[in-house]
């Protein structure tokens, strides 16, 4: 495991979130972030197909040298993870679902509220993992279909971002909890907001911090610290270079390429080698 490079993934912008908190953790973690832009977002696609696309990302991240893998996504954690461990069984792979989950029960509280995508939500994850730590604890889960758009957009204030919030809000709040848990990577980015709109006494948990502080337990000692850490997309995004630099705190370095193509009657990824000026262009314009 030594010189170990971390491996880290989601649909978009949201998973620089737990990318911010393990560099903010060691900051001279050398990662390979993963940005499926080509089908961001995740969260009204079929369960299915999004584990389809969480096996064949993990496996891209090995080949590009990742020697751990932790999947920034709720959904692929939800409906991938222990699917991923067996395909790859000599790959340390991780997720944020049971991290968020451990996080939440700490509080001490009988009911948590959890904010997340249509498909999380479907999946039933947080409730699993929450009721496999306590099985008395009422879980109330929220589609909160409106705020990765958003926070794609790189609309992260504003009226539209303050009414989705609160409605979302009264609703997972209306059952009686005051820990919520921020199901989806992109949420942490609306926590100004929420925290504005929400009664004195919510405790907001952010899963990306305590899946980042696993994923450095995990591998302590064995991390690469000397290689320059990677940003690779899957299409072409106008926003994801200014707003993800926004987001991770500091300047993206160039990006790169990696495209989808149908092999032997299945999705793989394939690197093409473009440059930042490529992915900084809107789809329609490359």
């Amino acid at each position: 495991m030594s010189g170990l490079r971390l491996g880290i993934f989601d649909s978009g912008l949201g998973g620089l979130s737990v990318a911010r908190a393990v560099l903010e953790g060691c900051p001279s973690a050398s990662i390979i972030y993963f940005a499926d832009t080509a089908h961001v977002p995740y969260g009204d696609r079929p369960l299915e197909e999004v584990r389809t696309f969480a096996l064949e990302i993990t496996g891209f991240l090995a080949s590009q040298g990742a020697g751990a893998v932790l999947m920034a996504c709720n959904m692929s954690s939800a409906c991938a993870l222990e699917e991923a461990r067996q395909v790859y069984p000599g790959l340390p792979v991780s997720g944020v679902v049971q991290a968020g989950a451990r996080a939440a029960v700490r509080e001490g509280a009988d009911a948590i509220a959890v904010l997340a995508t249509a498909g999380t939500v479907a999946s039933g994850g947080y409730v699993r993992a929450v009721h496999a730590i306590a099985p008395d604890v009422r879980v109330e889960q929220v589609a909160c279909p409106e705020f990765v758009p958003l926070i794609e957009a790189g609309e992260l204030d504003g009226p539209r971002v303050e009414r989705a919030a609160a409605a979302y809000l009264e609703r997972a709040l209306d059952s009686g909890a005051r820990v919520v848990i921020l199901g989806c990577t992109h949420y942490p980015f609306l926590l100004p907001v929420l925290r504005r709109l929400a009664p004195a006494g919510t405790v907001f948990v952010d899963p990306a911090e305590e899946a980042a502080d696993e994923a450095l337990r995990a591998v302590a000692g064995h991390l690469d610290t000397r290689t320059p850490s990677r940003f690779i997309l899957s299409a072409p995004s106008a926003t994801f270079r200014p707003v993800g630099s926004r987001f991770l705190g500091s300047t993206l370095p160039a990006l790169e390429l990696a495209e989808w193509a149908a092999e032997d009657g299945r999705l793989r990824l394939m690197m093409t080698g473009a440059d930042a000026a490529l992915c900084d262009a809107a789809p329609g314009e490359v």
